[in-house]
C-alpha cells in the first residue's frame, strides 16, 4: 500500500510539473486562440471586396463544429454573398417595414458584402446557446483568417415582417431567424472597448 501511495503521489507530482511547463511555453511563446480571441474586434465598416467562397467554406466548416446539445446541431445556416440576392432581400424587407425611415433596412447591414443569416429550431430549448456557440466559431475563425464581422440584431427584427424575404433565405418549416452575421475584410481597426470584469466571481 505504501508503494502505490508513493506512485500515485510522483504521477500528482509529474502532472503539476508537466501543466507548469505547458502554462510557461504557452505564456513565453504566446497562444494564438487567446490572442485571436482578444483582439477580434466588431468590424463595421467594409473594403468593398468580395470574401472568396474557399475561405467561407473554411469558416462555415468551423461554425458547424461548435459544441451543441446532444449534436442535435439544431441550427439552419443561410449565406448570401451575391450582391443581386442581398439587395432583394433588403427590398423585400423594406416593403414589410414600411414604418422603418429612409435607407433604415439597408443601413443595418453595414454594407458587409457577406451576410450570414442563422435560425434556430424554437421546439428545442437550448437551439439560441447552440447557435450562438456556432456564430461565436463562426466570428473567431473568419478573425484567424483576416475577415471581419459584426453580430447584427435588426435584420432579424425586420425580417420578422417580411415573409418574403424569409422565402427567400429558404429556411425549414419550424425555424426561427435568431441570429444574422455580417462579414468582409476589414476598413476599419477599432479600438477595443472596456469589459468589466466585476462581473466574473469565483465562487467560494
Amino acid at each position: 500500500m505504501k508503494t502505490f501511495h508513493i506512485i500515485i503521489t510522483g504521477l500528482c507530482l509529474a502532472t503539476a510539473v508537466s501543466c507548469s511547463q505547458q502554462k510557461n511555453a504557452a505564456e513565453e511563446g504566446g497562444n494564438a486562440v487567446i490572442e485571436n480571441i482578444m483582439s477580434r474586434r466588431s468590424i463595421r465598416s467594409y473594403k468593398d471586396c468580395s470574401v472568396g467562397r474557399d475561405t467561407l467554406q473554411t469558416i462555415l466548416e468551423c461554425g458547424i463544429n461548435a459544441p451543441n446539445g446532444m449534436n442535435k446541431q439544431s441550427w439552419e445556416v443561410r449565406v448570401v454573398d451575391n450582391p443581386d440576392v442581398m439587395n432583394k432581400i433588403i427590398s423585400l424587407m423594406e416593403d414589410g417595414n414600411p414604418e422603418a425611415k429612409p435607407g433604415m433596412v439597408k443601413g443595418c447591414f453595414r454594407d458587409a458584402p457577406v451576410m450570414i443569416f442563422i435560425a434556430n429550431d424554437p421546439s428545442y430549448d437550448c437551439s439560441p446557446i447552440d447557435c450562438g456557440l456556432l456564430s461565436e466559431n463562426i466570428m473567431l475563425s473568419g478573425w484567424s483568417l483576416g475577415v471581419g464581422s459584426v453580430c447584427l440584431g435588426s435584420p432579424i427584427r425586420f425580417l420578422k415582417n417580411a415573409p418574403e424575404a424569409l422565402k427567400v433565405l429558404d429556411f425549414s418549416e419550424g425555424y426561427t431567424p435568431i441570429i444574422c452575421i455580417g462579414m468582409g475584410y476589414p476598413a476599419e481597426s477599432p479600438e477595443a472597448k472596456p469589459r468589466d470584469f466585476s462581473k466574473v466571481r469565483f465562487v467560494e
